[in-house]
């Protein structure tokens, strides 16, 4: 079965940088794999998701423009570059796949998610 597994996480200023990445076991290259996050008390959100080709990216507006996603399928491996962190962007971040538009079917993989925390 395809295993997931997050790193990167952790504190960083706003206005700062961080950059996640998504190990996965098992072939992925086939999916449309992304992220999602979920701030305490909040429903899990779409951030990003990216096609197997990586020629085709989707972002949620809240992250567009500031959120780069990108994968490498020889390395089996997928990443968010995050910049201009802010308060709002403080979440628990979970890689995916497949991401079906921006839903990931009952059937389909998590992580077991980093935290991202924005200290302003």
């Amino acid at each position: 079965q395809v295993q997931l597994v997050e790193s990167g996480g952790g504190l960083v200023q706003a206005g700062g940088s961080l950059r996640l990445s998504c190990a996965a076991s098992g072939r992925t290259s086939m999916y449309t794999m992304g992220w999602f996050r979920q701030a305490p008390g909040k429903e899990r959100e779409f951030v990003a998701a990216i096609s197997w080709s990586g020629a085709a990216t989707n972002y949620a507006v809240t992250v567009k423009g500031r959120f780069t996603i990108s994968r490498d399928n020889a390395k089996n491996a997928m990443y968010l570059q995050m910049t201009s962190l802010n308060a709002e962007d403080t979440a628990v971040y979970y890689c995916a796949a497949p991401v079906l538009g921006t839903v990931v079917p009952g059937t389909g993989f998590w992580g077991q998610g980093t935290q991202v925390t924005v200290s302003s």
